[in-house]
């Protein structure tokens, strides 16, 4: 029992660090970004032109919890509602042309962040890791395809153009 409460106890707290450490990093950096609004514009900035559905679907999050971080990006000037031309009762969620000026700027901290997180860490064991957290997914939700969303919306920006 003690190993179970130790990884459900560890998850949270590095979990709620690492969402310190890369809104830190943000704001050294110069921008007021939430770890989860990086995540919809890396989504944005790779994908192009989506509904607030389809970052719900991609991020995994609720469209209530998009709404709200959609709110905070347009406030900032990096993204910028439209209606659906073809349905009107969507709105497409497009970039800005500021936001791609900053893009790389944001994306470097992200990674630099990332990488002092991860130190020295060897491959083999965040292989392993990620190989468990899969499987604690899997265990959740026997639906969820961890690998696929991987392999769909791949993190590695030398094999995503």
């Amino acid at each position: 029992m003690v190993l179970e409460k130790q990884v459900f106890l560890f998850l949270n707290i590095v979990h709620n660090s690492m969402k310190q450490k890369l809104t830190d990093y943000f704001r050294e950096g110069g921008f007021q970004l939430s770890p989860e609004q990086f995540l919809v514009m890396d989504t944005l900035w790779d994908e192009g032109v989506l509904t607030q559905q389809q970052i719900a679907d991609i991020t995994m999050r609720d469209k209530n919890s998009i709404v709200k971080l959609i709110d905070g990006l347009e406030s900032r000037k990096l993204v910028r509602r439209a209606s659906n031309p073809l349905d009107r009762r969507q709105n497409l969620i497009e970039v800005t042309p500021y936001s791609l000026t900053v893009k790389d700027k944001i994306e470097a901290l992200a990674y630099e962040s990332v990488h002092g997180i991860l130190g020295d860490i060897p491959k083999k064991a965040l292989d392993t890791f990620v190989k468990v957290l899969v499987r604690m997914e899997k265990n959740m939700d026997p639906a969820s395809d961890l690998k696929a969303l991987a392999e769909k919306y791949p993190t590695n920006k030398e094999n995503n153009g």
